[in-house]
């Protein structure tokens, strides 16, 4: 099923034309539970990787065999998901209880090479936003396990470009780490539903001039906002309310059961117009994407540029906790509306990494310079 991003709430360029000046695309990916092929894009899927080119791995210096069983975050993941809207069962219970961290593998020396977890796999076919090196269609993206890397101690990403064409027999099985550092940092196997849409500019770097005119308009909508808001407790008060405050009990009799009224209410709620703001509705998208502008939410905006030469880098690569959260819940795809709180929508890889976003950074003057990685 393809995934489809609700038009934004107000056309915002039409009110502010300078913003046409801070207009860039942006792939969402869309991940969702499910296994891909390897011909096909995916996160945490198998890849096209060749039989006789050596797999990635992690050489640095840090602790491997403590963690996480990776067969346990796997098994633990099953066993919630199949336990959904249920109490586990005695047998679920023990299972879950005896997964724990723990030094599972002592030999594994700090030293060893450990095989680096498969991430994603993204052809530029799939996701136009991809800007891949000349006369490559692929990237293939790894991750160590452990947030134990570099002096800011961070995990450690490699990138791979390849040109799908010259790939002949496919490696399988393919290597894992048998331990992990933390379960967040395992991607659960999605398949992509990628589509193309419009982002603007982080409030925080557009000029003065036009922040201040944003930030106007917001103050109004706030302010028409709040008068709605109390004419309608004025008429709840007289007894005109819609289904809500003194009018519940009629509204309640048109239904065989409460459950049945709180669940029409429900729906009637999710159709409710919402505050409307520029940098939750109008902005960046939310979730896994390609390209894009970057959003600094918990920090100030800082230069990332090319250590090699010098060029602004923008996100290649966007890793996300949730496909949307509260304050961004008008980007949740229109054919997921009905599911608002399944996991499975919200949060399909179970990754979370620094505070819940990390950005792969790669140099558009030659993709092959060494990236660099964001995090909020």
């Amino acid at each position: 099923m393809a995934r489809t991003t609700p038009p934004r709430p107000v056309g915002i360029e039409a009110m502010f034309p300078a913003l046409a000046g801070h207009r860039r695309t942006a792939t969402r990916l869309h991940p969702r539970q499910g296994m891909a092929k390897p011909e096909e894009s995916s996160v945490a899927g198998p890849l096209l990787w060749p039989v006789d080119d050596p797999w990635p791995m992690c050489t640095a210096s840090h602790a491997k065999g403590r963690g996480h069983l990776l067969s346990d975050v796997r098994l633990r993941r099953r066993v919630q998901d199949e336990a959904r809207g249920r109490d586990f069962t005695d047998d679920e219970r023990r299972l879950l209880d005896g997964m724990t961290r723990a030094t599972h593998l002592p030999a594994l020396g700090d030293e060893d090479p450990l095989p680096m977890l498969a991430v994603a796999q993204l052809y530029t076919r799939d996701v136009p936003d991809l800007v891949a090196p000349a006369g490559h269609d692929l990237l293939q993206v790894f991750w160590c396990p452990f947030e134990a890397h570099g002096p800011e101690r961070t995990v450690d990403v490699e990138l791979r470009w390849r040109r799908a064409a010259e790939v002949g027999a496919v490696l399988a099985p393919q290597p894992e780490p048998p331990v992990v550092g933390r379960e967040e940092c395992v991607p659960t196997p999605c398949v992509l539903h990628p589509e193309q849409v419009f982002e603007y500019e982080y409030l925080g770097l557009l000029d003065e001039e036009l922040q201040d005119a944003i930030a106007e308009w917001e103050d109004e909508l706030l302010g028409d906002a709040e008068e709605c808001d109390e004419e309608d407790d004025e008429g709840e008060g007289r007894g005109e309310g819609d289904g809500h405050g003194s009018a519940a009990p009629a509204e309640h009799a048109r239904y065989a059961t409460y459950e049945a009224y709180e669940a029409a209410m429900a729906a009637d709620r999710t159709q409710e117009s919402e505050e409307i703001d520029y940098m939750s509705d109008l902005s960046i998208a939310p979730g896994w994407k390609v390209g894009g502008f970057a959003s600094w939410n918990l920090t100030d905006p800082g230069p990332v540029d090319c250590s090699m030469c010098g060029t602004a880098m923008p996100p290649l690569l966007t890793v996300a906790a949730v496909e949307c959260d509260g304050a961004s819940r008008s980007w949740l795809p229109t054919e997921d509306r009905d599911a608002m709180d399944d996991p499975r929508a919200i949060d399909p890889v179970g990754v979370y990494l620094g505070r819940g976003l990390m950005r792969v950074h790669t140099c558009p003057t030659d993709p092959t310079h060494p990236h660099r990685l964001t995090f909020q």
